[in-house]
């Protein structure tokens, strides 16, 4: 078996290499973290939306809100 020393500059290199793909996979793994947590709480919007869509319905019947006026109008 032939062994070959790799150079400095060779080994430098690859180190730099191999910690920058371990680097970006660590911010690939913070991110799935991130973007499982931001799910969550768009499921808690929306949970809380319908929540208080339907004691609005309970209070007022069905109809729409204009969220820039606040004002509800009745559906017949």
């Amino acid at each position: 078996m032939n062994t070959i020393k790799l150079s400095e500059k060779e080994l430098q290199t690859l180190n730099e290499l191999q910690t920058k793909g371990n680097q970006l996979i660590f911010t690939l793994g913070q991110i799935e973290a991130q973007k499982t947590s931001i799910f969550n709480q768009i499921q808690e919007v929306q949970t809380e939306n319908d929540k208080i869509g339907k004691e609005l319905q309970e209070k007022y019947g069905d109809g729409n809100i204009n969220l820039e006026t606040g004002e509800f109008t009745k559906t017949e």
